[in-house]
């Protein structure tokens, strides 16, 4: 099995430099990080008085809600398109088995 190549990152976020190990490219890494820390400096500024660990576990509660309502959207998306192609499919079903 072959691995997978990790590079080695090094980034800021909120100022606080990180080692990050991760086989994406640069520019997904520079994205990632670049989400991570406007979340961050949101959850900061929304609270003068909030600590960094408290304004990390903000940003990712923030970062997984949108995932979740993404994953929610995404699922009845699917879910319409597959009921659109059943009956697609029925009716092509049906005229086909009409005409012979």
């Amino acid at each position: 099995m072959g691995e997978t190549v990790k590079n080695v990152y090094e980034v800021h976020v909120a100022g606080l430099p990180l080692k990050l190990r991760s086989s994406h490219d640069p520019q997904t890494v520079s994205e990632l990080v670049n989400l991570v820390d406007q979340k961050v400096k949101e959850a900061m500024s929304a609270n003068s008085t909030v600590s960094f660990q408290n304004a990390l576990v903000l940003a990712a509660l923030n970062v997984s809600e949108e995932l979740m309502l993404l994953r929610k959207t995404l699922t009845g998306e699917l879910s319409r398109v597959e009921e659109r192609t059943r009956q697609i499919l029925d009716r092509f079903e049906d005229a086909t088995s009409t005409t012979n």
